[in-house]
């Protein structure tokens, strides 16, 4: 994840020489009284709305060089928060998988969500949490960006240079949207995801986002069968077909679940699309039990 640094400002001291047994007209010799208070230095924090040019790791202060969002870049800081609470009070800046992390990220998403208007794991679209350097954090900052990118595809989470605000990203017609998908598979293995016009011929469509189980992520193998299922559920609802028995009758299921990093860091969020052995040309959202009938 992306980190930043911090800047102290420290005062220096003057001495003064008076010539002569006395005090010059105006002054009454006491060097401290008259001086204007000097101000308390300020913490320096990132600000939301702004772009930049470069994904960071780790976010120097020398590298936040935020440009306009309507120039060329490649992530936008969609919301800043605050740690507060015992991981607010630790020493050493939160640590992967810690508590700390996972609740920054809680609220990224939820922020990020009303930002691009829906579920921001429904499109092509990654977000990072960046928290504050070493330096910065001993120096007392204590703030967490949500940073969001455009990605290549469902397949390439290669981050894309773009113009223009990811807010509203998912409301209208959302080109970044995932919709329709022709896969590849070898031997029940998904090996591509190319996404296709709903109209023309595809054989899978994304249904949502399901919640994965609160496990080690080596242990997602072993909760296949739990995340396919509730991927099934997800199905019913979108096309609007019992949740039953039949399902497994009338389509299969193919899910993309979080990089290891991330699912330590608490995203569980796992992308499901239904998947059927035949040709389709439209939407299945909505259609029904004719549109997706018992085989």
């Amino acid at each position: 994840m992306r980190r930043w640094w911090t800047a102290v400002a420290v005062g220096a001291g003057a001495a003064v020489a008076l010539a002569g047994c006395g005090t010059p007209a105006g002054v009454d010799g006491n060097l401290v009284d008259d001086w204007r208070a000097m101000a308390a230095p300020t913490q320096f924090a990132p600000v939301a709305g702004a772009c930049h040019t470069t994904v960071q790791d780790i976010g120097y202060l020398s590298g936040y060089n935020p440009v306009d969002c309507g120039t060329t870049h490649r992530v936008e800081t969609l919301h800043v928060g605050t740690l507060t609470g015992a991981p607010a009070e630790r020493s050493t800046r939160p640590a992967a998988g810690s508590a700390g992390v996972r609740a920054a990220r809680a609220e990224c998403d939820r922020e990020v969500n009303k930002a691009v208007g829906g579920e921001w794991r429904a499109g092509r679209l990654s977000l990072a949490v960046v928290f504050p350097s070493t330096k910065g954090w001993d120096g007392g900052a204590r703030w967490f960006r949500c940073d969001l990118s455009e990605v290549e595809s469902v397949d390439d989470p290669s981050v894309v240079a773009r113009s223009g605000s990811l807010k509203g990203a998912l409301t209208d017609k959302a080109p970044l949207a995932h919709r329709c998908f022709n896969p590849k598979i070898v031997k029940n293995d998904v090996k591509e995801m190319s996404p296709t016009p709903c109209t023309s011929k595809h054989r899978a469509e994304f249904v949502g986002v399901f919640r994965g189980p609160d496990v080690p992520f080596e242990q997602i193998d072993a909760n296949r069968l739990r995340i396919h299922k509730g991927c099934q559920a997800l199905t019913a609802s979108y096309v609007k077909v019992p949740n039953n028995s039949d399902m497994q009758y009338r389509a299969g299921t193919i899910f993309y679940h979080p990089f290891r990093t991330d699912w330590r860091d608490g995203n569980r969020g796992v992308q499901c699309f239904l998947w059927v052995d035949r040709n389709l040309t439209r939407s299945l959202k909505g259609a029904g039990a004719k549109g997706l009938p018992v085989q």
